[in-house]
């Protein structure tokens, strides 16, 4: 069986592979796109660069810069909990790897803050005229780890009141 800090570190790994991917993906769409720019892939999906200086569906994006460092703050302080958290459940598989997750994309979305200003997003997804918000690898892990992190908590035993 693997020592506690083997499995740590596997879990560091996965948020690690979320963290490169994020970022070599946002390095190639920065290389290739002109900001605002939309290339249609599919009938439903384009890829598209866009800077978000909000959080999820542009929230507080006219905020008037202040949001970046309350974002900033905000995910760091996440992201030592998510830490803590993945040391005490290193041993199990679903809570950690759905916290790795997290933790891969939030420090993903603090890199782009701190070297942009807001978030670079450029997966458009679209339906009848009606677009999602534009998103990133690192909402994407985001997305995955908190419902995982749900799905875990649902099949927890209810304890008894």
């Amino acid at each position: 069986m693997p020592s506690s800090a083997q499995t740590l570190g596997r879990w560091l790994l996965l948020a690690a592979i979320v963290l490169v991917l994020d970022q070599a993906s946002k390095t190639w769409i920065l290389a290739s796109f002109p900001h605002t720019e939309r290339q249609s892939v599919t009938s439903f999906f384009n890829l598209v660069l866009v800077f978000n200086p909000g959080a999820s569906f542009s929230f507080l994006a006219d905020a008037g810069g202040w949001q970046k460092w309350f974002f900033v703050v905000l995910a760091l302080g996440i992201s030592l909990w998510l830490l803590s958290l993945l040391r005490k459940h290193a041993q199990e598989r679903l809570l950690p790897a759905a916290l790795a997750l997290i933790l891969g994309g939030a420090v993903g979305n603090v890199i782009d803050r701190l070297r942009f200003g807001a978030v670079v997003d450029f997966l458009d997804f679209h339906l009848a005229g009606y677009h999602w918000p534009a998103f990133n690898v690192a909402d994407s892990a985001i997305t995955v780890g908190v419902a995982l992190m749900l799905w875990h908590q649902f099949r927890q035993p209810k304890e008894a009141s």
